[in-house]
């Protein structure tokens, strides 16, 4: 399988809502980078509706989508993060954090019940999200020698990447970003470039 070097994610805080037998399920779905920003937002969560009965959540990290938790908060095992969790993957996004506040309306909603109202209020907050597609990207620095400074600004312009620092002297560094797919090719064309190196 080829390694992908694009993922989906979130622009921004978005909410959702879902109410079922007078029990009111709020979503909110959250950009977050590491579980520590994780860890935060959902205190803080806990904090702000302190008087829910539970905050269930679930989240997915990083460009591989290996790192993900859901947490039931109370309710039966399995009825409220993994729903969460299922509709972060199936719109197979990442780098997102969805909790579902819930207050109870005073009926149960059993196992099924409950599955489909933490599996909506998930759906709900995500449909209401600005989902953005971002590149995997990786830094290439390189060293070389002030006269060779056209040949290498030509490829930059022809293969575009982004300049993140340069040093021009008689021996000139640059660091160029670029998305994964294209590291290599963007490598070979500078190597050939008389007195180019690459930095690792």
């Amino acid at each position: 399988m080829e390694e992908k070097d694009c993922y989906r994610t979130i622009k921004g805080i978005s909410e959702g809502f879902y109410s079922e037998k007078r029990s009111k399920f709020y979503s909110f779905a959250i950009p977050v980078k590491t579980v520590d920003e994780v860890k935060n937002q959902v205190d803080q969560y806990r904090k702000t509706y302190y008087d829910s009965r539970h905050v269930c959540w679930a989240y997915m990290l990083g460009p591989e989508r290996e790192v993900f938790r859901a947490n039931d908060d109370g309710e039966p095992s399995s009825t409220a993060g993994k729903p969460i969790l299922g509709q972060i993957n199936s719109n197979e996004l990442t780098d997102i954090l969805i909790i579902v506040v819930r207050y109870f309306g005073g009926t149960e909603l059993g196992t099924s019940g409950l599955i489909v109202a933490y599996r909506t209020a998930a759906a709900e907050a995500i449909s209401a999200a600005e989902i953005e597609e971002r590149t995997v990207d990786e830094d290439i620095c390189i060293a070389f020698e002030y006269p060779f400074l056209n040949s290498i600004m030509r490829i930059v312009k022809e293969d575009n990447p982004q300049i993140i620092s340069q040093q021009f002297e008689m021996d000139c560094e640059m660091t160029l970003r670029i998305r994964k797919g294209e590291v290599e090719k963007l490598k070979n064309r500078l190597l050939k470039v008389d007195t180019v190196r690459i930095i690792e």
